[in-house]
Protein backbone atom coordinates (compact mmCIF):
# COMPACT_ATOMS: atom_id res chain seq x y z
CA UNK A 1 0.00 0.00 0.00
CA UNK A 2 1.92 3.31 -0.72
CA UNK A 3 0.40 5.62 1.28
CA UNK A 4 2.90 8.76 0.52
CA UNK A 5 1.17 8.85 -2.97
CA UNK A 6 -2.19 8.85 -1.40
CA UNK A 7 -1.54 11.74 0.89
CA UNK A 8 -3.75 14.03 -0.91
CA UNK A 9 -6.81 11.40 -0.24
CA UNK A 10 -6.44 10.21 3.26
CA UNK A 11 -5.96 14.11 4.02
CA UNK A 12 -9.93 14.21 3.18
CA UNK A 13 -11.07 11.78 6.09
CA UNK A 14 -11.23 12.88 9.85
CA UNK A 15 -8.22 11.00 11.99
CA UNK A 16 -7.42 8.78 13.43
CA UNK A 17 -8.82 5.62 10.95
CA UNK A 18 -7.84 2.62 9.40
CA UNK A 19 -6.83 2.77 5.71
CA UNK A 20 -7.17 -0.99 3.83
CA UNK A 21 -5.74 -2.30 0.29
CA UNK A 22 -8.00 -4.68 -1.35
CA UNK A 23 -5.13 -4.88 -3.87
CA UNK A 24 -2.86 -6.46 -0.85
CA UNK A 25 -5.67 -8.50 0.96
CA UNK A 26 -6.29 -9.78 -2.16
CA UNK A 27 -2.78 -10.38 -3.43
CA UNK A 28 -2.19 -12.32 0.08
CA UNK A 29 -5.33 -14.69 0.09
CA UNK A 30 -4.58 -15.68 -3.68
CA UNK A 31 -1.00 -16.58 -2.58
CA UNK A 32 -2.22 -18.43 0.36
CA UNK A 33 -4.84 -20.02 -1.77
CA UNK A 34 -2.23 -21.41 -4.53
CA UNK A 35 0.23 -22.44 -2.04
CA UNK A 36 -2.34 -24.56 -0.25
CA UNK A 37 -4.28 -25.82 -2.66
CA UNK A 38 -1.25 -27.80 -3.95
CA UNK A 39 -2.10 -30.59 -1.07
CA UNK A 40 -6.09 -30.01 -1.33
CA UNK A 41 -5.61 -28.33 2.33
CA UNK A 42 -8.85 -25.94 3.26
CA UNK A 43 -8.23 -22.60 4.67
CA UNK A 44 -10.70 -20.75 7.36
CA UNK A 45 -10.07 -17.07 8.15
CA UNK A 46 -9.88 -16.55 11.66
CA UNK A 47 -12.50 -13.61 11.79
CA UNK A 48 -11.26 -12.32 15.04
CA UNK A 49 -7.90 -10.32 13.42
CA UNK A 50 -10.64 -8.57 11.50
CA UNK A 51 -14.49 -8.50 10.98
CA UNK A 52 -14.68 -5.70 9.34
CA UNK A 53 -17.86 -6.25 6.44
CA UNK A 54 -16.03 -5.46 3.42
CA UNK A 55 -13.07 -7.64 4.75
CA UNK A 56 -14.99 -10.76 5.18
CA UNK A 57 -17.14 -10.21 1.85
CA UNK A 58 -13.52 -10.46 -0.34
CA UNK A 59 -12.26 -13.43 1.74
CA UNK A 60 -15.35 -14.97 1.25
CA UNK A 61 -15.17 -14.62 -2.34
CA UNK A 62 -11.81 -16.18 -2.64
CA UNK A 63 -13.13 -19.30 -1.40
CA UNK A 64 -11.73 -19.44 2.32
CA UNK A 65 -14.05 -20.42 4.89
CA UNK A 66 -14.61 -18.55 8.41
CA UNK A 67 -13.27 -19.94 11.87
CA UNK A 68 -15.24 -18.26 14.30
CA UNK A 69 -15.50 -17.85 18.46
CA UNK A 70 -18.16 -16.02 19.10
CA UNK A 71 -22.36 -15.77 18.08
CA UNK A 72 -21.35 -12.43 16.94
CA UNK A 73 -19.13 -13.58 14.88
CA UNK A 74 -21.06 -16.37 13.28
CA UNK A 75 -23.44 -13.90 12.70
CA UNK A 76 -21.18 -11.62 11.06
CA UNK A 77 -19.53 -14.89 8.67
CA UNK A 78 -23.34 -15.73 7.70
CA UNK A 79 -24.60 -12.14 6.86
CA UNK A 80 -21.29 -11.75 4.78
CA UNK A 81 -22.51 -14.31 2.49
CA UNK A 82 -20.09 -17.42 4.23
CA UNK A 83 -22.20 -20.69 3.54
CA UNK A 84 -23.31 -22.43 6.82
CA UNK A 85 -21.28 -25.28 5.90
CA UNK A 86 -18.16 -23.49 6.02
CA UNK A 87 -18.49 -22.21 9.18
CA UNK A 88 -16.43 -23.37 12.14
CA UNK A 89 -17.15 -22.47 15.83
CA UNK A 90 -14.78 -22.79 18.41
CA UNK A 91 -13.73 -21.03 21.81
CA UNK A 92 -13.06 -21.69 25.13
CA UNK A 93 -16.60 -20.34 26.56
CA UNK A 94 -19.95 -20.70 24.57
CA UNK A 95 -22.71 -19.33 25.58
CA UNK A 96 -26.26 -21.69 25.21
CA UNK A 97 -27.16 -19.36 22.93
CA UNK A 98 -24.57 -19.20 20.66
CA UNK A 99 -24.70 -22.88 20.71
CA UNK A 100 -28.17 -22.52 20.31
CA UNK A 101 -27.37 -20.04 16.71
CA UNK A 102 -24.88 -22.77 15.68
CA UNK A 103 -27.26 -25.25 15.78
CA UNK A 104 -29.95 -23.32 13.79
CA UNK A 105 -27.60 -22.65 10.98
CA UNK A 106 -26.40 -25.51 10.58
CA UNK A 107 -23.07 -25.20 10.79
CA UNK A 108 -20.09 -27.06 9.82
CA UNK A 109 -18.39 -28.11 13.30
CA UNK A 110 -18.30 -26.82 17.11
CA UNK A 111 -14.39 -27.33 18.12
CA UNK A 112 -15.12 -28.74 21.66
CA UNK A 113 -12.76 -27.80 24.83
CA UNK A 114 -13.83 -29.50 27.27
CA UNK A 115 -15.80 -32.55 28.81
CA UNK A 116 -18.81 -30.54 29.89
CA UNK A 117 -19.10 -28.61 26.92
CA UNK A 118 -19.93 -31.92 24.71
CA UNK A 119 -22.29 -32.87 26.91
CA UNK A 120 -24.26 -29.33 26.97
CA UNK A 121 -23.61 -29.20 22.87
CA UNK A 122 -25.33 -32.80 23.23
CA UNK A 123 -28.51 -31.27 25.34
CA UNK A 124 -29.11 -28.59 23.23
CA UNK A 125 -28.92 -30.28 20.45
CA UNK A 126 -31.48 -32.82 21.55
CA UNK A 127 -33.70 -29.85 22.02
CA UNK A 128 -33.53 -29.17 18.62
CA UNK A 129 -33.54 -32.91 17.43
CA UNK A 130 -30.25 -32.29 15.76
CA UNK A 131 -26.88 -34.35 15.43
CA UNK A 132 -23.95 -31.82 15.80
CA UNK A 133 -20.87 -32.32 14.23
CA UNK A 134 -18.21 -31.49 16.65
CA UNK A 135 -14.03 -32.07 16.61
CA UNK A 136 -12.43 -32.37 19.60
CA UNK A 137 -10.20 -28.97 20.72
CA UNK A 138 -6.76 -31.35 22.00
CA UNK A 139 -3.89 -30.02 24.37
CA UNK A 140 -0.72 -30.68 22.45
CA UNK A 141 1.49 -29.19 25.20
CA UNK A 142 3.48 -27.29 22.23
CA UNK A 143 5.63 -24.51 23.06
CA UNK A 144 4.92 -22.11 20.41
CA UNK A 145 7.55 -19.58 21.45
CA UNK A 146 5.87 -16.44 20.84
CA UNK A 147 4.22 -13.94 23.51
CA UNK A 148 2.75 -15.72 26.94
CA UNK A 149 -0.82 -13.92 26.02
CA UNK A 150 -0.90 -15.47 23.08
CA UNK A 151 0.32 -18.64 23.32
CA UNK A 152 -2.53 -20.97 23.80
CA UNK A 153 -1.38 -25.06 23.26
CA UNK A 154 0.57 -25.48 26.89
CA UNK A 155 -1.04 -27.37 29.79
CA UNK A 156 -1.14 -23.99 31.80
CA UNK A 157 -3.29 -22.55 29.67
CA UNK A 158 -7.37 -22.60 29.34
CA UNK A 159 -7.71 -24.03 25.88
CA UNK A 160 -8.36 -27.71 24.76
CA UNK A 161 -8.69 -31.32 26.18
CA UNK A 162 -5.68 -32.27 28.17
CA UNK A 163 -4.14 -36.01 27.19
CA UNK A 164 -5.01 -37.37 31.36
CA UNK A 165 -8.91 -36.63 29.67
CA UNK A 166 -8.74 -38.41 26.62
CA UNK A 167 -9.89 -41.67 28.02
CA UNK A 168 -13.06 -39.76 29.78
CA UNK A 169 -13.90 -38.03 26.32
CA UNK A 170 -13.99 -41.54 24.44
CA UNK A 171 -16.30 -43.04 27.03
CA UNK A 172 -18.63 -39.45 27.16
CA UNK A 173 -18.74 -40.03 23.57
CA UNK A 174 -20.57 -42.91 23.72
CA UNK A 175 -22.81 -41.94 25.54
CA UNK A 176 -24.26 -38.86 24.31
CA UNK A 177 -26.28 -39.42 20.79
CA UNK A 178 -26.68 -35.85 19.98
CA UNK A 179 -23.31 -35.59 18.91
CA UNK A 180 -20.94 -36.70 15.97
CA UNK A 181 -17.15 -36.57 16.43
CA UNK A 182 -16.09 -35.52 12.85
CA UNK A 183 -12.33 -33.88 13.70
CA UNK A 184 -9.56 -33.27 15.93
CA UNK A 185 -8.65 -29.27 16.88
CA UNK A 186 -5.27 -28.01 17.69
CA UNK A 187 -4.14 -24.15 18.08
CA UNK A 188 -0.94 -23.43 19.84
CA UNK A 189 -0.59 -19.73 19.56
CA UNK A 190 -0.23 -16.89 17.24
CA UNK A 191 2.47 -14.75 15.48
CA UNK A 192 4.57 -17.35 15.64
CA UNK A 193 7.74 -17.21 12.97
CA UNK A 194 9.55 -20.46 14.05
CA UNK A 195 7.90 -22.74 11.71
CA UNK A 196 9.90 -25.85 13.34
CA UNK A 197 7.17 -25.07 16.37
CA UNK A 198 5.10 -26.46 13.42
CA UNK A 199 7.08 -29.58 12.93
CA UNK A 200 6.81 -30.61 16.50
CA UNK A 201 3.05 -29.87 16.70
CA UNK A 202 2.70 -32.64 13.74
CA UNK A 203 4.59 -35.14 15.37
CA UNK A 204 2.70 -34.73 18.09
CA UNK A 205 -0.49 -34.53 16.49
CA UNK A 206 0.66 -37.76 14.76
CA UNK A 207 1.24 -40.10 17.99
CA UNK A 208 -2.07 -38.55 18.77
CA UNK A 209 -4.09 -39.51 16.49
CA UNK A 210 -2.60 -43.04 16.56
CA UNK A 211 -4.11 -43.23 20.59
CA UNK A 212 -7.29 -42.58 19.02
CA UNK A 213 -7.05 -44.97 16.26
CA UNK A 214 -6.27 -47.68 18.59
CA UNK A 215 -9.06 -46.78 20.71
CA UNK A 216 -10.78 -47.14 17.51
CA UNK A 217 -12.27 -43.84 16.67
CA UNK A 218 -10.65 -42.51 13.20
CA UNK A 219 -12.03 -38.63 12.02
CA UNK A 220 -12.73 -37.57 8.93
CA UNK A 221 -11.01 -34.08 9.67
CA UNK A 222 -8.06 -32.85 11.20
CA UNK A 223 -8.04 -28.63 11.76
CA UNK A 224 -3.93 -27.71 12.79
CA UNK A 225 -5.19 -24.06 13.45
CA UNK A 226 -3.09 -21.15 12.34
CA UNK A 227 -0.81 -19.19 14.36
CA UNK A 228 1.63 -18.40 11.32
CA UNK A 229 3.46 -14.70 11.94
CA UNK A 230 3.80 -11.65 9.85
CA UNK A 231 6.81 -9.80 9.50
CA UNK A 232 6.19 -6.34 11.67
CA UNK A 233 9.88 -5.15 11.15
CA UNK A 234 9.71 -5.13 7.56
CA UNK A 235 6.84 -5.02 5.51
CA UNK A 236 7.66 -3.82 2.27
CA UNK A 237 10.53 -6.69 1.96
CA UNK A 238 8.01 -9.61 3.08
CA UNK A 239 5.00 -8.53 2.20
CA UNK A 240 3.07 -12.22 2.14
CA UNK A 241 4.07 -14.43 5.06
CA UNK A 242 6.07 -17.92 4.03
CA UNK A 243 2.77 -19.61 2.96
CA UNK A 244 4.73 -22.09 1.00
CA UNK A 245 7.28 -23.26 3.60
CA UNK A 246 4.24 -23.69 6.11
CA UNK A 247 2.16 -26.03 4.22
CA UNK A 248 4.85 -27.68 2.65
CA UNK A 249 6.42 -28.25 6.26
CA UNK A 250 2.87 -29.97 7.08
CA UNK A 251 2.76 -32.16 4.37
CA UNK A 252 7.03 -33.58 4.81
CA UNK A 253 6.09 -33.93 8.57
CA UNK A 254 2.27 -34.62 9.30
CA UNK A 255 1.22 -38.10 8.41
CA UNK A 256 -2.80 -37.91 7.78
CA UNK A 257 -5.45 -40.72 8.17
CA UNK A 258 -6.61 -42.52 4.86
CA UNK A 259 -8.69 -39.76 2.91
CA UNK A 260 -8.68 -36.90 6.35
CA UNK A 261 -9.45 -33.60 5.21
CA UNK A 262 -6.80 -31.28 6.68
CA UNK A 263 -7.32 -27.97 7.61
CA UNK A 264 -6.19 -24.58 8.81
CA UNK A 265 -7.50 -20.91 10.35
CA UNK A 266 -5.33 -18.17 9.62
CA UNK A 267 -6.51 -14.62 10.44
CA UNK A 268 -3.12 -12.32 11.28
CA UNK A 269 -1.13 -14.14 8.01
CA UNK A 270 -4.17 -13.52 5.51
CA UNK A 271 -4.99 -9.56 6.71
CA UNK A 272 -2.80 -8.00 8.53
CA UNK A 273 -0.83 -6.26 5.95
CA UNK A 274 -3.47 -4.68 4.22
CA UNK A 275 -4.46 -2.32 6.59
CA UNK A 276 -2.79 0.69 8.83
CA UNK A 277 -3.79 3.04 11.39
CA UNK A 278 -3.40 6.91 10.58
CA UNK A 279 -2.92 9.49 12.65
CA UNK A 280 -2.08 12.47 13.06
CA UNK A 281 0.72 14.74 15.66
CA UNK A 282 -0.94 17.11 18.03
CA UNK A 283 1.99 18.02 19.59
CA UNK A 284 5.72 17.75 19.72
CA UNK A 285 7.18 17.78 23.24
CA UNK A 286 10.79 18.41 23.56
CA UNK A 287 13.00 17.21 26.45
CA UNK A 288 16.19 17.33 28.19
CA UNK A 289 16.23 13.07 27.48
CA UNK A 290 13.16 12.69 25.32
CA UNK A 291 10.92 13.90 22.58
CA UNK A 292 7.32 12.62 22.23
CA UNK A 293 5.15 12.78 19.32
CA UNK A 294 1.37 12.96 20.54
CA UNK A 295 -1.27 11.53 18.00
CA UNK A 296 -4.55 11.61 17.75
CA UNK A 297 -4.66 7.73 17.82
CA UNK A 298 -4.16 5.62 21.02
CA UNK A 299 -4.72 2.69 22.28
CA UNK A 300 -8.07 3.01 22.23
CA UNK A 301 -7.39 2.72 18.11
CA UNK A 302 -4.72 -0.03 18.21
CA UNK A 303 -4.19 -1.71 21.69
CA UNK A 304 -1.60 -4.32 20.65
CA UNK A 305 1.69 -2.24 21.70
CA UNK A 306 -0.26 -1.32 25.11
CA UNK A 307 -1.02 -5.15 25.78
CA UNK A 308 1.54 -7.05 24.05
CA UNK A 309 4.62 -4.12 23.92
CA UNK A 310 4.14 -5.27 20.24
CA UNK A 311 6.06 -3.41 17.68
CA UNK A 312 4.87 -1.85 14.75
CA UNK A 313 6.47 0.06 12.10
CA UNK A 314 5.93 3.85 12.42
CA UNK A 315 6.45 6.28 9.55
CA UNK A 316 5.60 9.89 9.08
CA UNK A 317 4.09 9.97 5.68
CA UNK A 318 3.82 13.61 5.03
CA UNK A 319 7.47 14.34 5.46
CA UNK A 320 8.95 11.03 4.03
CA UNK A 321 12.34 11.93 3.27
CA UNK A 322 13.19 14.85 4.99
CA UNK A 323 16.77 14.61 6.11
CA UNK A 324 17.06 15.90 9.63
CA UNK A 325 15.92 12.73 12.03
CA UNK A 326 15.25 13.10 15.49
CA UNK A 327 14.23 10.09 17.74
CA UNK A 328 10.78 10.08 19.29
CA UNK A 329 8.46 8.46 21.76
CA UNK A 330 5.34 8.17 19.43
CA UNK A 331 2.18 7.94 22.49
CA UNK A 332 -1.28 8.27 22.51
CA UNK A 333 -3.67 10.61 24.09
CA UNK A 334 -5.20 8.73 26.56
CA UNK A 335 -4.61 8.85 30.11
CA UNK A 336 -2.23 5.49 31.00
CA UNK A 337 1.33 5.42 30.52
CA UNK A 338 1.05 2.27 28.51
CA UNK A 339 -0.68 4.20 25.80
CA UNK A 340 2.97 4.31 23.62
CA UNK A 341 3.40 3.02 19.95
CA UNK A 342 6.90 2.99 20.48
CA UNK A 343 10.01 4.58 22.04
CA UNK A 344 12.83 5.70 20.38
CA UNK A 345 11.57 5.74 17.01
CA UNK A 346 13.42 7.40 14.38
CA UNK A 347 11.45 10.04 12.18
CA UNK A 348 12.11 12.76 9.61
CA UNK A 349 11.49 16.17 11.95
CA UNK A 350 7.94 16.01 12.76
CA UNK A 351 5.37 18.49 13.49
CA UNK A 352 1.98 19.52 14.93
CA UNK A 353 -0.56 18.17 11.60
CA UNK A 354 1.81 15.69 10.11
CA UNK A 355 0.35 12.29 9.44
CA UNK A 356 1.54 9.14 10.77
CA UNK A 357 0.89 5.64 9.23
CA UNK A 358 1.24 2.39 11.97
CA UNK A 359 2.15 -0.26 9.42
CA UNK A 360 0.70 -4.04 9.66
CA UNK A 361 -2.66 -2.92 11.33
CA UNK A 362 -5.21 -5.10 9.65
CA UNK A 363 -5.05 -7.81 12.17
CA UNK A 364 -6.11 -7.29 15.76
CA UNK A 365 -6.54 -3.39 15.34
CA UNK A 366 -9.35 -1.98 14.15
CA UNK A 367 -11.32 -5.39 15.65
CA UNK A 368 -10.45 -4.41 19.56
CA UNK A 369 -11.50 -0.94 19.29
CA UNK A 370 -12.55 0.80 22.38
CA UNK A 371 -14.02 3.79 23.60
CA UNK A 372 -12.29 4.16 26.96
CA UNK A 373 -12.14 7.75 27.78
CA UNK A 374 -15.60 8.08 26.32
CA UNK A 375 -13.58 8.14 22.42
CA UNK A 376 -15.07 8.05 19.17
CA UNK A 377 -14.91 4.83 17.09
CA UNK A 378 -12.14 5.63 14.45
CA UNK A 379 -13.80 4.98 10.61
CA UNK A 380 -12.25 2.64 8.45
CA UNK A 381 -11.51 3.52 4.75
CA UNK A 382 -10.54 1.49 1.26
CA UNK A 383 -7.88 3.42 -0.69
CA UNK A 384 -7.50 0.64 -3.46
Amino acid sequence: MDLISQIDTLKKHETPFYAYSLRDLNYNLVSCKKAASKYNYQVHFAVKANSNPKILHEIKNAGFGADCVSGGEVKASIQAGFAAKDVVFAGVGKADWEIELGLKENIFCFNVESVQEIEIINELAAKYQKIAQIALRLNPNVDPKTHAYITTGLEENKFGINPWEYDLVIEKLNQCKNVKPIGLHFHIGSQITDLNVFKELCLRVNEIQNHFKDKNLVFSDLNLGGGLGIDYHNPDENPIPPYDEYFDLFHQFLAPMPNQKIHFELGRALVGYCGNLISKVLYIKEGIKTNFAILDAGMTELIRPALYNAYHKIENISNPLGEEKVKYDVVGPICESSDTFGKSIELPKTQRGDYISIRNAGAYGEVMVSNYNLRNFPKSIFID
